[in-house]
């Protein structure tokens, strides 16, 4: 599992946010739109058009592949690609975390795109936002580590809508970290998860 360095600045790092941010949010109100409009056929013919030519547009120039998981010589990554978390992913859901102490917090709302049961988060959605955050957390002591478990407790269905992800480590056993956590709406918890995380015996390869 190979890293790549690519070593830009904080100003040049900065710019590409600035140039694709608005951009991968521009196609999520787009899939959010496709999701529910009510328009006739003939706007969504148009539409449809349109979007392909957009999409040729970008298709002039592209990288082979996936995006993979880039670090600067400072060792800041960008995982821009990642399913969960990804900058350039507007299939990810938006969630952006930031550390308390410790511990890993993400506030952020999920909306039609992401709907499992009517009106609810779907529970794969669930699991993937806690996989992310859990997975972050475990980072928080700054020792890499890789995925062992996760473990899923649905105490009732997570609404669409403002949510809140946060999660710890609770448990350090040599190269094993146990890290919990938790999804909530404004009534509480919606979902637990509790995921063990083994510190590789060598980093990663850059």
């Amino acid at each position: 599992m190979d890293f790549t360095l690519e070593d830009i600045s904080d100003d040049e790092m900065a710019r590409r946010r600035a140039v694709f941010e608005p951009l991968v949010a521009s196609v999520r109100e787009l899939v959010d739109a496709v999701i529910r409009t009510e328009v006739g056929d003939e706007v969504i013919a148009e539409a449809q058009r349109t979007v392909a030519g957009v999409v040729d547009s970008l298709r002039a120039h592209q990288m082979d592949g996936a995006y993979g998981v880039r670090y600067t010589s400072r060792m800041v990554g960008m995982a821009w690609g990642n399913a969960a978390m990804g900058m350039r992913n507007a299939l990810a859901p938006p969630v952006y975390s930031e550390r308390e102490g410790n511990a890993v917090r993400a506030e952020f709302t999920l909306g039609a795109a992401y709907e499992g049961p009517p009106g609810h988060v779907h529970g794969g959605v669930c699991a993937l936002v806690l996989d992310q955050v859990l997975g972050e957390a475990a980072a928080a002591d700054t020792e890499a580590s890789y995925t062992g478990t996760i473990e899923f407790r649905y105490r009732r269905p997570t609404p669409l809508g403002q949510l809140v992800a946060r999660a710890e480590i609770v448990e350090r056993n040599g190269r094993k970290k146990t890290v919990r956590g938790t999804l909530s709406d404004a009534g509480g918890v919606t979902v637990e998860a509790q995921g063990l995380f083994i510190v590789p015996k060598s980093p990663p390869a850059l």
